[in-house]
């Protein structure tokens, strides 16, 4: 019986959908990496080695094997390699008996340092240690050269990249900040194989051995070059867009940018790299077309390909091989290749290849944002806009509309914010600067390259055309609502908001798209956990060696000391509490306490207050704080059935530093909680006299944050005792110097009954008074990740793995 009309066709495409599913290295097959890699980086605990070196057993034949299953065996394999490398960069790191140990060791910068006014800061690899450190040979180590105590900067402005120092260090294993919102350095660090952090010990001791050389020793020297030759306001960016060089934009660009959603196109973007490669394609097609003989020899295809390849590959080399230029890179050889073998491939298999040689060279890239946004970015373009390029300016408008819609689940859950003003910003800053100052910017750093003083005129016409622009984008920074902060969501609030996203961008005339943004609810308006009317909420975070308390009651928030602001430049307020609030959904301050004028306490003060409004802050009298009311002994209110008291100091109590901390008292329904500052022992225990001769001045509390971070001078045995508290919490640093908290202080607080969390160990500690008692939640526990749970728990494992002791001789 004959088929009936379309049969053919029908089969063909059954046929090729099949070869689809089968190739080795197609797009499920990509799919099927991604997944596996994604499941071994994202699970709490670093997986046995047997089990990866199972999987990688099975995977591989799996993978290779001509059936539609070879996605599975791809996740397979990923999972075994992220699995080995995850084992490999826990290896590396830094175990806790090496720390605060001088060592001596020669390297070689191979990054550009960042020059800060009291510091600076650099990527050092070993070549060569002493024998009392050989296995930090070929590590890598981020160090910090400090100015010395006189204030001046003796050696450190020397610094560049390329250069060959010995010097003595003091190392400790990468250690970062774990708060609501926060930036997690610990990830950052493990991706990057960091084995530890530190900073140069006897600076004068340290010891020049070898000039800078190398693309990063020229990238420095023609940074400073554009800096000397442009006005300062666009030296800056054109660093950025000609050599990657990032290192003078400060945190006000950067703000600009973000709200602008221009950031993806600072510093050398994938995007420049294509367009770099398709100039060099494009001026290899010309020469073949102007001396047609050399046909013969290479076809003028294939000769456009390799053009490409090499442009391509020269400007990843000026930035430095960042990673989303090898990314581009990837992609273009991938494309060069097919042209060679003169194989005709889709941009989405091209994408799947590039993302598959990623993944297997760094399985760990997939803990950066970068890598989520570019491969997705290009992926959402590819499939919602296949015919692109015949109408540009409609492209452009429609590639705006695509981007934002299907990045915006990524950019909320990576970033906690979405730039409102990111289309419109987009519309003229991709055009005009990839078209026009990313040019300009390159013909005068090519130039400059052939002969000193050749690209001055482009440099300074690139800066002009920059100039036209970022009036612009500062005036829409300034708005309140260009960015706009999100709240932390659950789990599930991403796969459902990119299914919505799915959902919006399928074609034209799909009835029910709408309903796709209810999927999109649990991420962009996830529920804010208030506590009820008599309850409190209390954020301790994780800033340091220091203290900042988030008071949350059903409609109020009070903020309790900021943290410190270093002299390298990290301030509390600007890194942690502001984003602790918006990721809590916390808008504005009811009242703001600096308990007193210690750093510690008060060194981030200035930056949530320009950041924020307060409606009322408090500090004690004559500490110098200024536009503070004093805090004083018996002032108190209430808000939503909770009321607030101060403890201390009582009225023309002089400024005497710790001892004059606001100490407040907060009581609700079902607790109360003691804040003490830094108040010593003289002080609690007139805290304890008071609370005996007035019961409104009692200290009986159930949580106290713990004085002094748990110095010895602290704690005054009367005062624990009076406190009956279940919970003593302590606020300090991983490591200080001081020793906080003091072990016969958390002994005293535990005999007492006392459970002692502590933020150096367990990040930001949340307990919840409410009506199923007293909730206590610390951020390590909450949401455990790889390279910390790992590192504690399988260290054995990980040493083993590496076939490498950092044991001392």
């Amino acid at each position: 019986m004959p088929a009936g009309p379309g049969a053919g066709a029908v089969g063909g495409d059954r046929v090729a959908t099949r070869q689809a599913h089968s190739r080795p290295l197609g797009v499920p097959v990509a799919g099927g990496l991604l997944a596996g890699v994604s499941l071994a980086l994202w699970l709490p605990w670093l997986a046995p080695l047997w089990l990866l070196l199972l999987a990688l057993t099975i995977g591989v034949p799996a993978w290779w094997r001509p059936w539609r299953g070879r996605w599975l065996g791809a996740c397979l394999v990923g999972f075994a390699l992220a699995g080995v490398h995850a084992t490999h960069a826990l290896s590396v790191q830094l175990p806790a008996d090496w720390e605060k140990r001088d060592v001596v060791v020669s390297g070689r910068i191979i990054e550009l340092p960042q020059h800060q006014p009291r510091r600076t800061a650099f990527a050092l690899r070993v070549d060569r240690a002493s024998d009392q450190s050989e296995p930090l040979r070929g590590r890598l180590l981020r160090l910090s050269w400090f100015d010395e105590r006189d204030g001046t900067g003796t050696g450190r402005e020397r610094v560049q990249a390329g250069q060959r120092w010995q010097m003595t260090v003091r190392l400790r294993a990468p250690r970062g900040l774990r708060n609501p919102g926060g930036f997690d350095s610990e990830k950052h660090a493990f991706a990057g194989r960091v084995t530890a952090t530190g900073y140069v010990r006897d600076p004068g001791q340290a010891h020049l051995q070898q000039a800078g050389r190398g693309i990063n020793a020229w990238r420095g020297a023609m940074s400073q070059r554009i800096a000397a030759s442009v006005a300062p306001e666009s030296a800056r960016f054109l660093s950025a867009f000609a050599l990657g060089d990032t290192r003078g934009l400060d945190d006000e660009d950067w703000h600009v940018l973000r709200a602008n959603g221009l950031s993806h196109l600072v510093a050398i973007s994938g995007m420049h790299v294509g367009i770099v490669a398709g100039f060099f394609a494009l001026a290899m097609a010309g020469v073949w077309w102007l001396f047609p003989g050399l046909g013969r020899r290479v076809p003028r295809p294939m000769a456009a390909a390799i053009g490409g390849l090499v442009g391509a590959v020269l400007y990843a080399a000026v930035a430095g091989f960042a990673l989303p230029t090898v990314r581009t890179v990837l992609m273009v050889a991938v494309v060069a290749g097919m042209r060679i073998q003169r194989r005709r491939s889709t941009t989405l298999e091209v994408l799947a290849l590039a993302m598959i040689a990623v993944l297997i060279v760094d399985p760990l890239s997939a803990l950066t944002a970068g890598f989520w946004l570019s491969f997705f970015g290009v992926a959402w373009l590819v499939w919602c806009l296949p015919e692109a390029g015949r109408r540009p300016l409609r492209d452009l408008v429609s590639a705006q509309g695509v981007a934002t819609i299907g990045l915006l689940p990524l950019t909320a859950v990576l970033f906690d914010q979405a730039s409102l003003a990111g289309p419109l910003a987009n519309l003229v800053a991709v055009p005009w600067w990839t078209l026009v100052v990313v040019p300009l910017s390159l013909v005068g750093t090519s130039l400059e390259l052939l002969h000193a003083g050749w690209g001055l005129w482009a440099w300074d016409a690139a800066a002009r055309c920059f100039q036209l622009s970022w009036p612009l984008f500062d005036t829409m920074a300034a708005s309140d609502r260009a960015l706009w902060w999100l709240r932390e969501s659950r789990w599930y609030a991403l796969p459902l908001a990119l299914v919505g996203a799915f959902w919006l961008l399928l074609p034209r005339g799909l009835p029910g798209r709408p309903l796709a943004l209810l999927l999109w609810l649990p991420l962009l308006w996830p529920a804010r956990d208030l506590p009820e009317p008599g309850e409190v909420d209390i954020q301790v975070l994780d800033v340091g060696q220091g203290s900042s308390v988030l008071v949350r009651t059903s409609a109020h928030t009070l903020l309790y000391d900021m943290g410190p602001s270093t002299p390298d430049g990290f301030d509390s307020g600007e890194r942690v509490v502001i984003p602790a609030m918006r990721a809590l959904g916390v808008a504005r301050l009811a009242r703001a306490v600096v308990s007193h004028a210690d750093n510690d306490h008060s060194g981030g003060f200035e930056a949530v207050r320009s950041r924020t409004g307060i409606d009322i802050a408090n500090a004690p009298e004559d500490s110098g704080i200024a536009a503070t009311l004093p805090c004083v002994a018996g002032e108190q209110w209430e808000w939503d059935g909770v009321s607030f008291r101060f403890m201390h100091p009582p009225p023309y109590f002089p400024y005497l530093g710790n001892d004059a901390s606001c100490v407040l008292r907060v009581t609700g329904k079902y607790g109360t909680a003691l804040l003490l500052g830094d108040v010593g022992n003289v002080i609690e225990r007139d805290l304890v006299r008071r609370s005996r001769l007035d019961e409104a001045s009692s200290i009986k509390a159930e949580v106290v944050l713990v004085s002094h971070h748990g110095a010895a001078t602290a704690s005054d045995p009367a005062l624990v005792e009076a406190s009956g508290a279940q919970l003593a919490i302590m606020s300090s640093g991983h490591g200080n110097r001081y020793g906080h908290p003091r072990a016969e202080v958390t002994r005293r607080w535990q005999d007492a009954g006392a459970a002692t969390p502590d933020t150096a160990q367990d990040g930001a500690i949340r307990i919840r008074m409410g009506k199923a008692g007293i909730a206590v939640e610390t951020r390590r526990a909450a949401r455990p990740r790889l390279w910390d749970a790992a590192r504690r728990e399988n260290k054995t494992l990980v040493e083993a793995a590496a076939g490498l002791s950092y044991r001392p001789d």
